[in-house]
Formats: C-alpha cells, sequence, structure tokens
C-alpha cells in the first residue's frame, strides 16, 4: 500500500508537526506531502530525515518569512498535489490540508488539529484592530469568506476524520457536520521529569498573541505584587507587556526546550489563560510535576482534573478571562496546596504519550480501510 502524509507547512517546530512526527513514525515509508517546506536542519531528523514535496508556494518570493500574504493561494496550491499514485492520503490539517483532492479508489483521513479558527469563531477577534478596517481590511474579510466556502466544500473529500480533542471533534460537528474520533496529540512526556520540591514563583509558558490572553496574567500579578511570575515566550506583543510589567514579574523571551522544562520543574504552578483547541504546554507542565492554573475552557478540560472534581487534583480552573479570576483562582491554589502531588500530575500527563498516539492512530486507520469510521 502506497501511502503519503500531507502536512500543512514545514517552518518550525511546534504541536502539528510533532503530530506529523509521529505519524511518520506509525508509516515510515510514506511520502511526505507540504505548501512548504523550510523546516531547520536540527529538526530534519524527527520526520526521518525526509523532505517533503512541495507546491509553487516553495518559489514564491519571501514565502520562508511571510508565508501569510500567500493565505488566499493556499487552497489553489493543495489542489496542485498529485496525489494519484496512493491508496492511503493522511492529511495533518490546521488550515488548508485537509482539502487535497483524492480519487474515488483513495482513502483520504484527515487529523484535524482544528478548522481555520481565523476563518470560523475567531474571525472577529483576527480582524480586531487596525488589520479590520480599511480596503486591506475588506480584502481579507472577502478572503476569509472565500476560505469558508472552500474549507466547508472540501469536508466532502475526507473519508474520516480524527480530531486532537473533543472540544475540536464539536467544532468539526459544527462547521463541517461530520463526527470525528478523538485522538489527543503526542507530548514528549519522556523528556521530562517530575520534581517533588517547588519554588514560590508562577510560571506562563506561551507565544505573545493577543488571543493567549498573557495581558490579563500579567494585570493579575501587577495586583499580586508579592508573587512573583516568569514568562517564557516571543511574539508581537512582547514588548508592550512588558512595558506594562512590574517588578516582580520578568521576561526570558524566547528559550530553548532545556530552560523552558527546568522552570516547569521548579515553578509552584503554570499559569495558562487561553482557550485552547487541546494545549500542550499545560501537560507538559504535568509531566514536570507542576499543577495548572488554567481557564477552563477548550482542551484543557480534558488534560487538566480540577480541584473539587477528582480525588488526584492537578489544577485549579478560573472561568473568565479577567485579571480577577486569576487572582482568585491564585489564592484557592495556594489555600489547597496540599491537594496537589507531582507524581499525580505526572500520572495524568502519561495518558498523552507518543507511545499511546501511534497505537491509537494506527488502530483509527485500520478500521477506516474497513470502513468501520
Amino acid at each position: 500500500m502506497k501511502i503519503a502524509v500531507v502536512h500543512e507547512w514545514f517552518i518550525d517546530w511546534a504541536g502539528s508537526e510533532r503530530v506529523t512526527e509521529q505519524i511518520l513514525a506509525s508509516f515510515p515509508d510514506a511520502d511526505l506531502f507540504a505548501l512548504v517546506d523550510f523546516l531547520p536542519d536540527e529538526y530534519r531528523p524527527k520526520i526521518l530525515a525526509k523532505r517533503a514535496t512541495t507546491t509553487f508556494l516553495q518559489r514564491a518570493p519571501f514565502s520562508r518569512a511571510k508565508l501569510h500574504w500567500y493565505l488566499p493561494l493556499m487552497p489553489l496550491a493543495i489542489e496542485q498535489l498529485n496525489l494519484s499514485a496512493y491508496d492511503l492520503v493522511i492529511s495533518s490539517s490546521h488550515a488548508v490540508a485537509k482539502g487535497l483532492i483524492s480519487g474515488p479508489g483513495q482513502l483520504h483521513v484527515s487529523y484535524v488539529h482544528s478548522p481555520m479558527r481565523y476563518a470560523w469563531d475567531m474571525q472577529h477577534e483576527y480582524l480586531r484592530g487596525s488589520i479590520g478596517r480599511g480596503l486591506s481590511g475588506l480584502a481579507l474579510r472577502s478572503t476569509l469568506h472565500y476560505l469558508r466556502l472552500w474549507d466547508s466544500r472540501t469536508a466532502n473529500g475526507v473519508d474520516a476524520f480524527a480530531a486532537n480533542s473533543s472540544f475540536v471533534a464539536q467544532r468539526i460537528h459544527k462547521i463541517y457536520r461530520r463526527t470525528a474520533e478523538v485522538i489527543h496529540p503526542p507530548v514528549e512526556i519522556a523528556r521530562f521529569t517530575a520534581c517533588e520540591s517547588r519554588e514560590d514563583f508562577y510560571v506562563c509558558v506561551s507565544r505573545l498573541f493577543p488571543y493567549k490572553r498573557i495581558d490579563i496574567i500579567v494585570d493579575a500579578f501587577r495586583q499580586m505584587s508579592d508573587r512573583r511570575l516568569v514568562v517564557i515566550g516571543d511574539g508581537p506583543q512582547y514588548r508592550s507587556l512588558k512595558r506594562a510589567a512590574t517588578a516582580n514579574i520578568t521576561f526570558l523571551g524566547y528559550q530553548s526546550d532545556e530552560v523552558i522544562a527546568d522552570h516547569l520543574q521548579r515553578a509552584a504552578a503554570l499559569i495558562f489563560a487561553a482557550k485552547e483547541d487541546f494545549g500542550i504546554v499545560p501537560v507538559e507542565a504535568q509531566a514536570c510535576g507542576a499543577p495548572v492554573i488554567a481557564l477552563g475552557a477548550g482542551g484543557v478540560l480534558e488534560t487538566v482534573l480540577p480541584l473539587g472534581t477528582s480525588p488526584k487534583p492537578t489544577g485549579v480552573f478560573f472561568h473568565e478571562q479577567t485579571a480577577a479570576a486569576i487572582v482568585e483562582a491564585v489564592l484557592e491554589f495556594e489555600n489547597n496546596a496540599g491537594a496537589f502531588e507531582p507524581k499525580h500530575c505526572r500520572a495524568n500527563a502519561e495518558r498523552f504519550s507518543p507511545e499511546r498516539f501511534r497505537f491509537a492512530f494506527r488502530s483509527f486507520v485500520d478500521r477506516a480501510r474497513c470502513g468501520l469510521t
């Protein structure tokens, strides 16, 4: 059986690339395709030293640094991939990969990290501010309207859907009117150690984009000046957030995996304020023995065992994206500090190992081949 794996793009190494790594580990003889492949050399061994067959966007000006400029052309580009020689096509999709063209004799299974959030439920947040104004804003709105039509239509070309969380499965049903099997993404549990001793600081690990809501975390710790917060990550809000910080808040910018692991292994807890489709960082924190103080929405509902509902809690939820809600959650966490044990956090995180993902994904594909999904 000839197998093709289609990933959106290879530019950096993040959550969707880690899923594709494990898909390739499950089917090592598969050929690899993508819109573009600019993966840094240090990550190439993770995809078995493969280089993707790419589209015309690979040669487009500035596509390495400004791929988002070519959003209107991505549906056309993905449709140009010639996959007619393959029996099984697996797409790893958070934008357009699931829109590839497959024939009636081919099986197309799609692992969906998320339907295009900026085209669907997050459009208004995406267009907030100057980006949504004037003629350029009108052009962008028109592009997103076209993308929604194309995205909805191409769902018919997928034979079986898998989703990275129940939250995403609900969105797939809402948008495409299709059911999806939930297969949580792999987290590299083995590279973390759960430490028993914790220090008196909190940590936030995130890209600094508006929807991550690092602003309300910073605001909360401005109000709690006697508690320390360390923010790890970079992004367009880095300077403005750092300017707003008080002396008890430290910004480290982009850091290596080793530095992130070190802080997660020592921190009192991770603070997490985004509504994510899954959210790998809360699982990594628990793998390090750290409890999680998180917005009780999205994928985190499936990865954190909250205080009050579990005999072995691994975190505390707050239910509004406000600084006041975070302050209240931190106080609740500290008042119940004895309820959280690193070994329980670690045990909960081990549910998301790469080995578990590979077994579940291979089983999903086998059932799809037998027409049982």
